[in-house]
């Protein structure tokens, strides 16, 4: 699969699905390679159905302001770039209004993938 951006927007954005039990979104998550874990909106997670308050898993995540701890939820349903992930791991996180993303699609997402980021042509290219 491929996928055109722009780079002058100055992040690298990928439309990404996310299926629960009785939801369906669409959601703009920055591609992140600094990233170990995908990061959704908790808003966006809460648009789903899920509850990241109510969720026993926490991770420690570092953001600009500091640490802090994420709710760890399981999505039935990611799908990226031509991939899909079923009961899949996501960090729940209060982003900022300035944020023009929703979330990060972190390395974990790729895992046994060949990704090609083609910063000359602007393409992504993910390969399983």
């Amino acid at each position: 699969m491929k996928l055109k951006f722009e780079l002058s927007r100055g992040l690298v954005i990928v439309p990404v699905t996310f299926v629960s039990t009785s939801e369906q979104g669409i959601a703009k998550l920055a591609l992140d390679t600094g990233a170990a874990h995908t990061l959704v909106s908790s808003d966006i997670a809460v648009m789903l159905g899920y509850d990241p308050a109510v969720s026993k898993e926490r991770k420690l995540i570092v953001t600009a302001s500091g640490t802090e701890y994420a709710s760890r939820i399981f999505v039935n349903s990611i799908q990226a770039l031509g991939i899909t992930r079923t009961n899949f791991p996501v960090l729940c996180h209060t982003l900022p209004n300035s944020a023009r993303v929703d979330g990060l699609l972190g390395l974990d997402f790729f895992k046994n993938t060949l990704l090609t980021i083609d910063f000359k042509q602007g393409t992504i290219t993910v390969q399983e």
